[in-house]
């Protein structure tokens, strides 16, 4: 593309839809009509200088102009319940289960090196000497050492908050850091299945392996999974910067991070139902087949909520992305 000479075609247009968004007085039907023909074509041809002919400063005074077009075109909007709505009961769902081919098999690597590790430390007692000594080690793993108190040893309520805010910033984190070529990500998930496969370890080693199952399954199960969805997630957007597809690697980054962004809020909604389990389910005085029991309808809610509501959602075409009123628009490029 020569840019001066797309330039020299097409300022007289850009002009004339600054003046029009510089009017002070309400426009006609025909001004109006032109407005959003102007925009339209102005975004095309914003989209043609970036993928062509990049020049920042030419790229800075389109933005800006297709950013006004667009507020006047479309006006101000405001959320509503019914976006709740549609994003809870399609738009996250459904961007859950179109990465299921990411974090499914995350969930089942991350879930066996956490038992290879909990098996190498349960049955290595010189690997245990390095955790901590043997007398730590035994109030660790006693009945009623700190592998057991620690779910009651603070009031219900602000447990159930500190979890929450712990696990929803992790999860934040491995869709953010995702971006990073999923790097991060891999760390994020090998410290928590380390952290999974030493009480694993220890407690097995210490005969009491049922009872690490009780207090860890309740709310371990859904909590995992959403660790599991927000690793799968963020290795996706990471894939994506090395592999976009059809799509310009902009294009895809944009599409897919804002879907990642969807997914940290309906992740953390998730993780508050896991920590007021962890708060109040796993320390209670309930029987151990109970609160297991409690964690696994917990666990098969979320996968039905998923691969049943979220599949008919992506089949239908929702993405988990904006609404297409609501994204910057594009031209189509070449692969």
């Amino acid at each position: 593309m020569d840019l001066d000479v797309f330039v020299s075609a097409h300022r007289a247009e850009w002009d004339r839809l600054d003046a029009l968004l510089r009017r002070q007085r309400r426009l006609n039907g025909a001004e109006a009509d032109e407005l959003v023909a102007l925009y339209q074509r102005t975004a095309t041809h914003l989209s043609l200088i970036q993928s062509s002919a990049p020049d920042p400063q030419l790229v800075g005074r389109l933005s800006q102009l297709v950013a006004r077009a667009r507020s006047a075109v479309t006006g101000a909007r405001r959320a509503s319940w019914r976006d709740a709505a549609r994003f809870l009961g399609q738009g996250f769902p459904a961007a859950v289960y179109r990465s299921r081919h990411w974090w499914v098999p995350t969930a089942l690597i991350s879930t066996a090196i956490a038992i290879l590790l909990g098996w190498w430390i349960g049955t290595h007692p010189d690997v245990q000497s390095t955790i901590a000594a043997p007398s730590q080690l035994r109030e660790l793993t006693r009945p009623g050492g700190e592998y057991e108190t620690y779910y009651s040893s603070h009031p219900a309520a602000s447990f159930a908050a500190q979890v929450w805010t712990n696990n929803a910033e992790a999860a934040a984190m491995c869709l953010v850091l995702g971006v990073f070529l999923g790097l991060p990500v891999l760390y994020i998930l090998f410290e928590n299945m380390l952290n999974l496969g030493v009480g694993f370890g220890l407690m097995s080693s210490a005969g009491r392996l049922d009872a690490f199952l009780g207090l860890v399954l309740p709310h371990g199960l859904l909590e995992l999974t959403a660790v599991f969805v927000a690793a799968g997630t963020g290795l996706r957007l990471g894939w994506t910067l090395i592999d976009p597809g059809p799509r310009s690697r902009h294009i895809a980054l944009a599409e897919e991070g804002r879907a990642a962004v969807g997914m940290a809020i309906g992740l953390a909604l998730v993780l508050f139902v896991s920590g007021a389990i962890e708060g109040f389910v796993t320390p209670s005085g309930l029987p151990t087949w109970a609160r297991i029991g409690i964690g696994v309808v917990a666990e098969l809610a979320f996968l039905a909520y998923v691969f049943v509501l979220g599949g008919r959602a992506a089949r239908a075409g929702e993405t988990g992305d904006l609404e297409e009123t609501e994204r910057s628009a594009f031209v189509p490029t070449a692969a």
